[in-house]
Parts: C-alpha cells; structure tokens; sequence
C-alpha cells in the first residue's frame, strides 16, 4: 500500500526541500521504495539530490501537462531505493497553462495514479506558495508535513495554510489528512527556539511529530554536494534526526 505525502508550507525558508530530500533518503535507506517528486520550480531537491537541472527535459512539468507519463519522468538517484521525477525552470510556466483546463487540480494526481503502487512512499516537494502547483499536490497526497522553523515569526502564515488544507479537504480530497508538524532549525541554546517548541506543542499537542530537526551545518552543506544527508555524513546529528522521523513515520503507519 502505497502513501502519498506532500511537504508544504507557503514560507519559504522552514526546512522544506532538506525535509523531502532527506525524509526520502532515510526511508530508502530503511528498505522503503520511494520516489521523490520535485514539484518546486526552484528544483532544489533535483540539485541537492544530485542530477543537473539543466539536463532534465522530462520531469515534473511534462507529467503534469500530461505530455510524458509519469514512468518516462522518472530518475534513479545514488541513493538507495530512492527515484525522483526532477523538475525544470520551466515548471513555472504550468500554473499560467492549467488555469484554463477542466479539473485542472487533478492533473498530478491522474499522471501518477499508474506509478503510484510501485513505491511504499511517495514524497512531494511542494513549492512556497499556495497556488495551482501546491493545489495539485494537495490534491494527489494522502497526507501533508508541515515544516515550521523554531524561530520568531514560526506561525505566521500557518492558519492560511491550515485553512487551504481545509478547503482541499472539503472540495477535492476528502481524505487528505496532516501527518504531522514537524519542528525543524531547532537550537537547544536559544531560549526562542525552546519557547516555539513548547508553544507549537501545546497548541498542536498530537499532531506535532516527536522528532525535532536539529540546526546542523552538515545539513546545509550537503545540497551543494548533491547529496542527502545520509550519504554526504551519515553520523552528523542532522542524519540521526531524518532517520528518526522516519522511522516514527513508518512506526505511525504501521498502527
């Protein structure tokens, strides 16, 4: 049984891409097929997962617009049990060309419905912003993580976010649930990440995941390397933290 998860949040900056490149990596590497989705024009988790941007002329945009299926998308990664369906600068054009179309916030979900059952996990990159391209993840997921960063201005933006998720629910797709919120950028010794930590939690109380995203200077090296982080250090603390929220992910799963 397949699982679909979109990580979103329309800020940018909160740890998302690291999230859905290494959440993807660590699964892998826990005998978990899984494909990556790059549905970012910024393509950050194309580079940082090590395939040249430049050279992808199938990827997100063409499956989206349904002019490549979803298997002729699809790259293998150094990474173990891990593919990516990359992306290009010129996913950028396909909000502008989906406005016009019919069910236009389906087209994700039908291109990957064929694929879908070849991977236990699915992870979508989503873009920072709550436009057609996030619509359509939303739309294709089964779940979504919620990155917030343990900084000052951590919940702004997220009742928006919130609420679209509602709407998504409401209108497109009844059963969209949120996996969790996870708490990343986290740095023990400042008295306002620890105060986020607990404000997040008591507002959230179950929804926010265990696990918490250490700030880790590994962690922002390895994109440059087009590695994840269990490939570029596999003992630094940002390695242990993506593989145990992996790991709490299969276990909530399991359940």
């Amino acid at each position: 049984m397949s699982k679909i998860i979109a990580i979103a949040n329309q800020k940018g900056g909160v740890g998302k891409t690291t999230t859905a490149v290494n959440l993807a990596a660590s699964l892998g590497v826990l005998e978990n097929k899984v494909l990556l989705i790059d549905a970012d024009p910024q393509a950050n988790a194309t580079s940082g997962i090590g395939i040249d941007v430049e050279q992808v002329e199938k990827g997100t945009y063409r499956m989206i617009e349904h002019s490549a299926p979803a298997q002729e998308t699809i790259r293998s990664t150094s990474s173990p049990n891990l593919d990516i369906i990359p992306a290009h600068i010129d996913l950028v054009a396909i909000e502008i060309e989906l406005v016009n179309l019919d069910e236009r916030e389906l087209m994700m979900k039908k291109a990957i419905a064929p694929i879908k059952e070849k991977y236990d996990y699915i992870i979508i990159d989503c873009a920072p912003s709550l436009g057609l391209l996030t619509l359509n993840a939303l739309t294709a997921a089964d779940a979504v993580i919620i990155p917030i960063q343990c900084e000052y201005f951590a919940l702004e933006g997220l009742g928006k976010l919130l609420n679209t998720i509602k709407s998504v629910q409401k209108i497109h797709n009844p059963s969209l649930s949120i996996e969790g919120l996870l708490l990343t950028m986290y740095d023990s010794r400042l008295r306002l990440s620890n105060q986020v930590v607990s404000e997040v939690r008591s507002h959230f109380n179950e929804m926010v995941f265990k696990t918490i995203i250490q700030r880790n200077v590994k962690l922002g090296e390895a994109p440059s390397h087009g590695e994840s982080i269990i490939k570029y250090d596999a003992s630094s603390k940002g390695a242990a933290s993506y593989l145990k929220l992996a790991q709490e992910l299969i276990k909530k799963n399991k359940n």
